[in-house]
């Protein structure tokens, strides 16, 4: 849980439980809301990275996370909603072991509210995994 005193607190009332990697409620004050388009595993000249690879497609997806973020003045701390689609939820332990690789990149480490889908297809064909995130700036 953050601070109550600042802009944004992540929560689990003990009712809802405590999940492993992600917040049950996200509570924002903030002065701007950025919404980042699904991101995909592809690198900065459009190609695929790591075909059948899944734990590479996760890397990239949330490297391109990353560089979304930093393209606006953020970093991993400022992701308060995201919503994860992937092809196969048998990819479940792969995906958290890239997520919390990722989280862990701040201090400490974020904790947004999460939504996970397993989907039958995403826009192209090799893509294993989609993920679109919310930021917030106080």
């Amino acid at each position: 849980m953050t601070d109550k005193g600042s802009a944004i607190q992540r929560l689990n009332p003990p009712e809802l439980g405590s999940p492993p990697g992600y917040s049950q409620v996200v509570d924002v004050k903030a002065s701007r809301l950025i919404f980042i388009a699904g991101q995909t595993a592809l690198d900065r000249d459009g190609a695929l990275v790591g075909k059948d690879d899944f734990t590479a497609q996760a890397d990239q997806v949330f490297h391109n996370l990353s560089e979304a973020l930093k393209a606006v003045g953020c970093d991993a701390s400022h992701l308060v909603k995201m919503t994860v689609f992937l092809r196969d939820v048998g990819d479940l332990g792969a995906y958290r072991e890239s997520r919390n690789r990722f989280f862990t990149t701040v201090t400490p480490p974020a904790a947004p509210a999460v939504t996970l889908v397993e989907v039958s297809k995403l826009y192209g064909a090799d893509f294993l995994i989609e993920i679109e995130g919310i930021a917030a700036v106080a």
